[in-house]
């Protein structure tokens, strides 16, 4: 049986955007589901959102909360390329990993990939990150489609799984080259040995 919080987050845009006051949408439907946050705090949901939410939990419809932004229509991030330093943050902040890009190497936007989450912007030193409107006048969950919040979903999960395998590596100490070349000299010792 899917709980609560599950059916929540399903009901939610997935942007991973914050604004709710949470670090991810499955930690504010959680909260939702202990009684630990009202159901207004999504402004990618949008009022059609908070109808949603209602129905889930059975609570009554609140107006957008002012606090956590307001509803707009669906923006993707556009990276001013002649301005772009290629300093990664944007790469960091993204949470599904929708800006490519190196080191020192201009960076682009996979515009399929990106929520309009906001988050590469406070990072980007040079201001070259604008966020361009494209759903025209559709807000909400009307801008948004249940694919649209899956694929974000999928990335979003994709990523973590990805950052705390590469934490889980930094964790562990290399060895040294010594220790190296002793263990491929024992290796190849007890090779030879019958």
């Amino acid at each position: 049986m899917i709980s609560l919080a599950e059916r929540i987050n399903d009901a939610l845009p997935q942007t991973q955007c914050t604004r709710c006051g949470f670090p991810n949408c499955k930690a504010y439907a959680q909260a939702i589901a202990q009684d630990n946050a009202p159901i207004n705090q999504c402004p990618p949901g949008g009022l059609e959102g908070v109808f949603i939410l209602s129905k889930i939990t059975e609570r009554p419809v609140l107006p957008l909360n002012p606090e956590n932004g307001v509803e707009g229509p669906m923006t993707v991030a556009v990276i001013d390329e002649a301005w772009c330093i290629g300093c990664t943050l944007c790469i960091s902040a993204c949470p599904t990993d929708a800006i490519l890009g190196s080191n020192k190497v201009m960076h682009t936007v996979i515009e399929s990939a990106c929520t309009g989450c906001d988050l590469c912007l406070p990072v980007c030193p040079v201001d070259c990150i604008e966020m361009v409107p494209i759903s025209n006048e559709l807000t909400g969950w009307s801008a948004w489609s249940e694919k649209l919040a899956q694929q974000a979903r999928r990335r979003y999960e994709a990523k973590q799984v990805r950052q705390l395998a590469q934490a889980q590596l930094e964790e562990k100490p290399m060895p040294s080259k010594q220790d190296m070349i002793q263990a491929a000299l024992a290796k190849a010792k007890a090779r030879q040995q019958p």
